[in-house]
């Protein structure tokens, strides 16, 4: 199953383009990952951006009212899709201002990180520690401890 990351604009902070970096070399050695940088603009613009970069995909849209589950509960959710031999699982990052209610509603999923409001950069170094985790989960590696 392909993973595609959508995301609002490229990392501009130093921590966030190496965390992005780090985690994106980890994550090739899967052949899994997908990762859209999309141009900033007004929220609705970046909404339909985001929109058509998932077209055909489970969309997982990351917002801070979405649910909160753990690791285990999140590689449950990729494993049942990947079952149902989806396409594919696009995960959306809004741009600072974040998401609009039209990209909210077209989710399959809403997924927060945390129940504090992370800065959106941080929000991908997060993401995709956690789908390089649960990689290594799915494949018995001892990254998860």
């Amino acid at each position: 199953m392909k993973l595609r990351v959508c995301v609002i604009g490229k990392p501009k902070l130093a921590y966030a383009k190496a965390g992005v970096e780090e985690y994106t070399r980890r994550l090739q050695r899967y052949g899994k990952l997908e990762l859209l940088y999309l141009k900033e603009g007004i929220p609705v613009q970046e909404g339909q951006r985001l929109l058509e970069a998932s077209e055909g995909y489970r969309r997982v849209v990351l917002d801070e009212r979405g649910q909160l589950p753990d690791t285990l509960a999140f590689k449950a959710r990729l494993e049942a899709w990947e079952l149902e031999a989806e396409k594919g699982v696009a995960f959306l990052i809004g741009g600072a201002e974040g998401h609009t209610q039209a990209v909210r509603d077209e989710a399959d999923w809403l997924l927060s990180l945390s129940k504090l409001t992370l800065q959106h950069e941080l929000a991908l170094v997060v993401l995709l520690e956690q789908l390089y985790r649960v990689e290594t989960l799915k494949r018995g590696e001892p990254y998860h401890r």
